[in-house]
């Protein structure tokens, strides 16, 4: 067996990493302001919607066994438009990498180091990079096997720690603001399963690409589970009507935990397990985007871009004048860009291949 390629259990920790970190910084509470009190209802619905649109992503899939979204652009438009659409992932990944990694240097500046230059912070992830990237890719998939499922255990310990604080009557009205918020509006927190991205460079990666429909939808609903947990958290122990200008809400909810005097101020903790699942989030994005560059650009070796690589994501991370600007980037930009890529552009990529290849089938029979 290869062992370059991706087990099932690999695979939906990669799916399950993206969730993970972005749940680290304000993704709960993003999805909080959009619905409010019906935000639970809105994740088991954008659920179901998700699954199906995996089931549909797998389904399209089977025509072309063994192939990527770049081999079936190939396929669609020739090398250019492989090129176009490799390039399209690679600013998709690289560029909302590098925002939420200043935010979320922002929020360890403000809470932990407030004397530090943030510079100094965003190196400390920066230099993750190039050691995981000279390790190879099993280095940052046996990391994420590892922190994955600790994170997902930290979370459920944080609710069942804290469940002495909730006010379940916060879920109330069950709708929140209307049907329209929940159902339409609410639509657009679908964008917090954004590990659908990497389904469509799996299949060439597995081990089994006959479970690629199995795995992806496990992950969907690991993260819809782990999702509601965390939302509930947010949900029923912050006045969510209110304006929660918290930084690193679930950090906010870890200061609440202690047992007795002895177990206190665990919330450092939880932040170590954050700072390392963030850590190989950002070597996942690395990994990915060098795999991209490498089959557009048809190079042998990415060892010679990985410092290079390093340097523009340091200057990408650097950009963002202030925490406000990083904050409306993942609040109010990535979402939209996220949908259109992953939910629109690339579904309706599959979709023209699927009809050509049928048509093809057709016109040999």
């Amino acid at each position: 067996m290869d062992k370059t390629k991706l087990g099932t259990f690999e695979a939906i920790t990669l799916i399950l990493s993206f969730v993970v970190a972005h749940t680290v910084l304000s993704l709960p509470k993003a999805l909080v302001d959009v619905t409010k009190s019906s935000t639970l209802l809105n994740i088991l619905y954008i659920t179901v919607l998700a699954v199906i649109f995996v089931y549909l992503i797998c389904f399209l899939f089977k025509k072309f066994p063994g192939m990527d979204i770049l081999d079936i652009s190939e396929y669609l438009g020739g090398k250019i438009f492989k090129n176009i659409v490799g390039f399209i992932f690679i600013f998709y990944f690289v560029i909302s990498a590098c925002i939420f990694l200043r935010n979320f240097a922002e929020c360890l500046e403000i809470v932990y180091y407030p004397s530090t230059d943030i510079i100094f912070i965003v190196l400390f992830f920066i230099i993750s990079i190039p050691i995981t990237s000279k390790l190879n890719f099993n280095a940052s998939l046996r990391a994420n096997l590892i922190i994955v499922p600790l994170v997902l255990m930290s979370i459920v310990f944080l609710f069942f720690a804290n469940i002495r604080y909730f006010t379940p009557q916060r879920i109330f009205p069950i709708l929140g603001n209307g049907f329209k918020d929940t159902f339409i509006v609410g639509l657009t927190n679908i964008y917090s399963f954004s590990g659908i991205a990497l389904i469509y460079f799996l299949p060439p990666l597995l081990k089994e690409p006959s479970k690629l429909t199995k795995l992806s939808v496990t992950g969907i609903i690991i993260s819809s589970i782990y999702l509601l947990f965390v939302v509930s958290l947010i949900l029923f122990m912050f006045p969510v009507f209110v304006s929660l200008d918290e930084v690193l809400p679930l950090y906010t909810i870890a200061t609440y935990v202690e047992f007795g005097s002895f177990f206190q101020r665990l919330e450092s903790v939880f932040l170590l397990i954050w700072l390392i699942s963030f850590a190989c989030y950002l070597s996942i994005i690395a990994n990915f985007s060098f795999k991209i560059f490498k089959k557009i650009t048809l190079i042998k070796d990415t060892k010679p871009i990985i410092y290079p690589f390093a340097i523009l994501a340091l200057g990408i991370a650097l950009l963002p004048k202030n925490y406000a600007i990083s904050k409306m980037y993942e609040t109010k930009i990535y979402p939209y860009i996220m949908i259109g890529i992953v939910f629109f552009v690339s579904l309706a990529l599959l979709l023209i291949a699927y009809i050509k290849k049928r048509k093809g089938e057709k016109l040999n029979e």
